[in-house]
């Protein structure tokens, strides 16, 4: 990196981190007050898929390559499975006959 710019890479690592941190809560949340699976399946994988790609970039701005080799295929291994888990666990929720319920008014 050139140097006029390295001395933001702390403070922008520190951003994606805190960005990550919060939706992952938010995630979190979500899966603690919706009732059923299928609501559930929707926080749960975008807290996963979104929540964890600024963590893996603020890990890539280190610019250590075994870091960003790393990062790099945690984050596309995360887009591959990351659909297919929450399909995979729709599909069983159905085939067990679970029923989606409407949320509770609060």
């Amino acid at each position: 990196m050139t140097t006029d710019l390295a001395f933001a890479v702390p403070y922008l690592a520190d951003a994606l981190v805190i960005l990550g941190v919060f939706i992952l809560t938010v995630g979190v949340y979500g899966m603690i007050r919706l009732p059923d699976t299928y609501l559930k399946l929707h926080p749960g994988s975008k807290a996963v898929l979104l929540g964890l790609l600024p963590l893996l970039l603020a890990a890539a701005l280190t610019e250590d390559p075994a870091i960003v080799y790393r990062a790099a295929l945690i984050a596309a291994a995360l887009l591959l499975t990351t659909p297919i888990s929450a399909h995979a666990i729709a599909k069983a929720a159905y085939q067990r006959g679970e029923k989606m319920e409407a949320p509770r008014d609060r």
